[in-house]
C-alpha cells in the first residue's frame, strides 16, 4: 500500500495528469502554427532583399518566439520583437523610391501574427500591469520605427498592428482575471467549508461541556446540600463526623465555584457577561432543564407536526440512568430525527429504545424518501457529535445506508456511563440473526401455504442474531 501510494504521489493527481495531457493538442497546435509563421516570414523578407541568412534568421526567431511564450512569455516577447526591429531597419533601405503602394511597413504579417500569439500568452500568464507595460514598449517602439526613422515608400501597418495588440491584450487579461477569480472562489469555498467544519465541531464540543456543566454542578450541589444535612439526622453526633462532613461540604462548594469558572463562559452567549452569571437583562444563564427521555414523547410529537411519519417502540424496563446518559440519548435522538427532516422528507421513520441490562440501545431507521431532496448547507458534523457523546460515556455509535435507501442510526450506551470490560464487549451473541427489512408500506404478504421456516440452523451453518437492523 505504501510502495502504491507513493507511485501516485509521484505522478500528482490524477485531475492533474489528465489536464497535462488536455494541452499536449495545444502545444502541437502552436508548434505547427510556429512553423507556418517562420515559413511566411522567410518568403515575406524575400521581398525586402535581405538576404537568405538574414531572413531565415528573422524568420525562425520569430517562430521561436511563438514557441518559447508557451513556458517563457517575457523572453518570447523580446525575441519577437527585436526580429521585427532588426527587419524593418535592414529593409528601409529597400523602401526609399519604392513604387506605390510599397509593401507593409514596419510590421509585416507574419510578423503581427507571431507577434499577436505571443501577447496572447503572455496576458495569459503574467499580471496585468506586466501585459501593458509591454504592449505600451511596443507602441513606443512601433511609433519611433514609423514616425522618428519611416522616410521611406510603405504601407502603413503601424496603427492597426496596435490596435490589434491592444485587443489581443484586453482579451488576455480578462481571461487571466477570471481564472484568478474562480481559483480564489474555490480557494474561499474550500476555507469556508472548514471553518464550518471547525465551527459546528467547537459548538458541538462546547455544548457537550454545557450539558456536562450542569450535570456535574447539580450533583456537586446535592452533595453540598447532603453534607449540611446529614449532621441533623444523626442523634448527637461526634466532632470528627461534623468536622468531616462540614470537609465535604467545603470541599464540594470549592469543586463547583471552580467548575463554575472554568466552564461558565461556555454557557454565556453575551460577551459582556463571559461567566455567565445572568446578570440583570443580559438574559445569558439559561434556567431551563436539560432534556431527557422522559421528554422524547414531545420531541416525536413535533417531529410529526413537521411532516415525518414517526413509529416509536420501547423494549424492557427503564432503570434509573445517570443525567449524562438521559441527555445524550436525547440529543442522538434529536440529531438522527433532523437528519431524515433534511435529507428523507417523507420518509417513515422508526424510532426503538431498548432498555438491557448493559445499558440503553437506541435505533434509528427512515425508510426511502417520497419527495425530492433538497441540498442542505450543513457541514455535516451531526454524526460526528454522535460519536463524540457515545465516546464520552464509553459507548458507540453507527450510521450507514440500508439496502432500500433509507438510512438508519444505531448506538448503545452503557447503563453506567463508564465503557464495559473489554471482556464482557467482545463476546457475541448467542442467537444473532441478520434481518434486512424492507419498507412498511411496500412489504408483501406471505402467502398461508408456505412452509414453516425450520426450527433452527442447518447443521454447520453459524448463527448471528438479535433485533439490529442494519
Amino acid at each position: 500500500m505504501r510502495a502504491a501510494t507513493g507511485a501516485i504521489g509521484s505522478g500528482g493527481s490524477p485531475r492533474r495528469r489528465v489536464s497535462r495531457w488536455l494541452r499536449v493538442p495545444g502545444y502541437v497546435v502552436v508548434c505547427y502554427t510556429a512553423l507556418g509563421i517562420a515559413l511566411a516570414g522567410n518568403e515575406q523578407f524575400g521581398r525586402y532583399n535581405l538576404g537568405t541568412e538574414l531572413a531565415v534568421t528573422v524568420a525562425f526567431a520569430q517562430g521561436s518566439a511563438v514557441i518559447a511564450a508557451l513556458w517563457r512569455p517575457a523572453p518570447a516577447w523580446a525575441l519577437s520583437l527585436a526580429g521585427t526591429v532588426v527587419a524593418a531597419v535592414a529593409s528601409r533601405p529597400v523602401l526609399v523610391g519604392h513604387p506605390l503602394p510599397g509593401p507593409p511597413w514596419p510590421w509585416t504579417p507574419p510578423e503581427v501574427v507571431a507577434h499577436t500569439i505571443v501577447f496572447l500568452l503572455l496576458s495569459l500568464k503574467v499580471r496585468r500591469r506586466v501585459s501593458f507595460t509591454m504592449l505600451l514598449a511596443t507602441a513606443v517602439t512601433t511609433w519611433v520605427l514609423q514616425g522618428l526613422i519611416g522616410g521611406a515608400t510603405y504601407s502603413s501597418t503601424g496603427v492597426a498592428t496596435i490596435g490589434i495588440f491592444t485587443a489581443v491584450v484586453l482579451v488576455g487579461t480578462a481571461f487571466r482575471g477570471l481564472g484568478e477569480a474562480r481559483s480564489q472562489l474555490v480557494e474561499q469555498e474550500t476555507i469556508t467549508a472548514e471553518e464550518r467544519g471547525r465551527r459546528t465541531l467547537l459548538e458541538e464540543r462546547n455544548r457537550i461541556a454545557r450539558e456536562l456543566h450542569d450535570v456535574v454542578a447539580h450533583h456537586m450541589s446535592v452533595i453540598s446540600i447532603q453534607a449540611q444535612v446529614a449532621p441533623h439526622l444523626v442523634e448527637n453526633p461526634s466532632e470528627e463526623l461534623k468536622d468531616n462532613l462540614a470537609g465535604i461540604r467545603h470541599n464540594a462548594l470549592e469543586a463547583l465555584a471552580e467548575l463554575r469558572r472554568v466552564l461558565g463562559v461556555l454557557r454565556s452567549e453575551n460577551p459582556e457577561d463571559p461567566y455567565g452569571l445572568g446578570a440583570a437583562g443580559t438574559g445569558s444563564a439559561p434556567a431551563h432543564p436539560q432534556p431527557t427521555l422522559d421528554r422524547l414523547d414531545a420531541l416525536l410529537d413535533n417531529t410529526r407536526a413537521a411532516g415525518l411519519d414517526v413509529v416509536a417502540e420501547i423494549e424492557g424496563e427503564a432503570p434509573a440512568y445517570p443525567p449524562g446518559v438521559q441527555l445524550s440519548a436525547y440529543r442522538m435522538v434529536q440529531e438522527a430525527l433532523s437528519n431524515a427532516l433534511r435529507h428523507a422528507p417523507g420518509s417513515s421513520v422508526s424510532v426503538r429504545i431498548t432498555h438491557e441490562p448493559r445499558g440503553l440501545h437506541l435505533e434509528v431507521l427512515n425508510s426511502r424518501p417520497s419527495g425530492p431532496v433538497r441540498p442542505s448547507p450543513g457541514a455535516g458534523h451531526g454524526l460526528l457529535g454522535m460519536r463524540e457523546r457515545a465516546a464520552m460515556l464509553g459507548g458507540h455509535v453507527s450510521a450507514h445506508p440500508t439496502l432500500h435507501g433509507g438510512f438508519v442510526v444505531s448506538a448503545f450506551l452503557p447503563k453506567d456511563g463508564t465503557a464495559l470490560p473489554p471482556a464482557e464487549t467482545a463476546e457475541p451473541s448467542a442467537d444473532l440473526e441478520l434481518i434486512f427489512p424492507a419498507p412498511r408500506a411496500t412489504t408483501p404478504q406471505l402467502p398461508a401455504e408456505l412452509p414453516a421456516p425450520p426450527a433452527g440452523p442447518a447443521a454447520g451453518q453459524p448463527t448471528t442474531t438479535g433485533d439490529d437492523t442494519p
